[in-house]
């Protein structure tokens, strides 16, 4: 018998495209993957991709060439393009543990030679102002709250109480503050999300595809080379934006609803995760599953979620029961929110229509007053542009103002996202939508949702804690 062998190929000695072309090898051939790359060479695994990729569009094999691409002083409006390509792996720069400059800001190219811009500027540097007068006041309120422990230094203690503050500060900062985000994706998915990008309605974004296009190039110059504007992403935003006057808008005060559920779903886990370890037909498991008492459901669902530890990831047989919620978040907690991209989500354009929340710290500190101008000044200056484009008009939006996402996903899902993000150490923002969601799936999946481990905190409980008014 072979002996059995597990080895890297090493980026450092092979390049991404020479990689991908080793591992596509091995269906065909029988010689090793060490020696196959040995006889690659960066011109010849070129013309592998030409023919394989490219030509037969076996894309597949993209897959197994990797980047990691930094991105600097890219506007946070565009950072949510870069980031909506479900496949790949983020680290941001973090508006909870950082503070912005003055000038950390994008100015649209589309504003050039505009009357407007000059205003734009002013408000911006309004919002900018004011979020930094904030930090200290608010600051100093928290330093009384949380005094310093018994022999932790300066240093420790900034570390331990800087979120608090910093988290409050944030609601200030506008969609066009400046960050950076490092970005691991391998070239099949790279090569979509130039497509995307150079597909935009938004002139910074399109300008990163640009950029992006250029340098996967130097490692990947056939996988990417053929990534360009699609006509069908341009033609069909752009029709469907001047379809929206023909929709009647019907209120409502419900910020977080449930608007499809599976009727059926607990009973379809259920049967699936004993289709996984059985021989019968999976009518034949449901069946058997709907026949059931609920005092004997309850003793499966034991059996199948009961011993789930803190970290532990329950089996994917949960992924054949699926919520939608119609959401209206403040753009902060959807910052965090988007970063689950098993999800399906369809966020609608930033917008100060919505209103905004005020958190209770940024009154207790004496700041209420000047946090509320800031966010009217921000509303009328969207006004303005959003005559001009409502695209555009994003930019001057403070992560305090609301926002409306539709998100569908599956219970498995739903297990990750309101452990983590009802945790002590998150945002209270998304604590918030973290708590009303599960309350909203408990209500009509009791059985597979009271697994979940949750804090004692409720959603009402977070709102009258952590905001003034949401």
């Amino acid at each position: 018998m072979p002996e059995r062998e597990i080895y890297l190929l090493s980026p450092r000695a092979l390049s991404p495209e020479t990689i991908a072309v080793a591992f596509a090898k091995t269906s065909r051939s029988p010689e090793s993957f060490r020696t196959i790359a040995a006889e690659l060479s960066d011109e010849s695994s070129a013309k592998f991709h030409e023919k394989w990729v490219v030509g037969y569009g076996h894309a597949s094999v993209a897959e197994h060439a990797v980047l990691h691409i930094a991105f600097e002083n890219v506007s946070r409006l565009a950072i949510e393009s870069i980031e909506s390509n479900r496949l790949a792996s983020y680290t941001e720069k973090s508006t909870r543990y950082q503070k912005w400059g003055q000038d950390d800001f994008w100015i649209p190219s589309e504003l050039d030679g505009h009357p407007l811009r000059a205003e734009y500027m002013d408000t911006i540097r309004f919002l900018f102002r004011t979020y930094a007068d904030s930090l200290d006041p608010l600051r100093s309120l928290v330093l009384e709250r949380f005094p310093r422990r018994e022999n932790e230094s300066d240093d420790a203690w900034d570390r331990r109480i800087r979120s608090k503050y910093v988290d409050v500060c944030r609601f200030i900062l506008p969609a066009a503050a400046l960050a950076n985000v490092g970005m691991t994706a391998n070239a099949r998915v790279i090569e979509n999300m130039i497509r995307k990008m150079l597909s935009h309605e938004l002139t910074e974004v399109r300008q990163i595809g640009t950029k992006v296009k250029e340098v996967a190039k130097t490692e990947t110059p056939t996988l990417v080379k053929y990534a360009d504007v699609v006509p069908y992403l341009v033609e069909t935003a752009a029709d469907l934006s001047n379809r929206q006057s023909e929709i009647i808008n019907r209120k409502s005060d419900d910020w977080c609803s449930l608007i499809d559920y599976d009727r059926n779903g607990e009973t379809k886990v259920l049967a699936a995760a004993l289709y996984r370890f059985g021989e019968m037909t999976y009518a034949g498991t449901l069946s058997y599953v709907e026949a059931l008492d609920e005092e004997a459901k309850s003793r499966l669902a034991e059996t199948l979620l009961g011993r789930l530890g803190r970290y532990d990831a329950p089996l994917r047989e949960l992924e054949y029961c699926t919520y939608t919620f119609d959401l209206v978040m403040d753009q902060g907690a959807y910052a965090e929110f988007k970063r689950h991209r098993m999800m399906t989500q369809t966020p609608q354009r930033l917008t100060t229509r919505l209103g905004y929340a005020t958190p209770r710290l940024m009154a207790e500190a004496g700041f209420g007053s000047r946090y509320e101008a800031a966010m009217e000044a921000a509303a009328q200056m969207f006004e303005k542009l959003y005559e001009f484009s409502p695209v555009v008009a994003q930019y001057v939006v403070p992560n305090g103002y609301n926002r409306r996402v539709l998100a569908q996903f599956n219970l498995r899902e739903a297990y990750a996202f309101c452990q983590l993000r009802s945790a002590a150490n998150a945002h209270f923002s998304i604590r918030r939508v973290a708590q009303r969601m599960y309350e909203e799936m408990a209500r009509v999946h009791p059985l597979l949702t009271k697994y979940m481990k949750l804090p004692e905190e409720t959603w009402q409980g977070v709102e009258e804690n952590y905001f003034a008014s949401v």
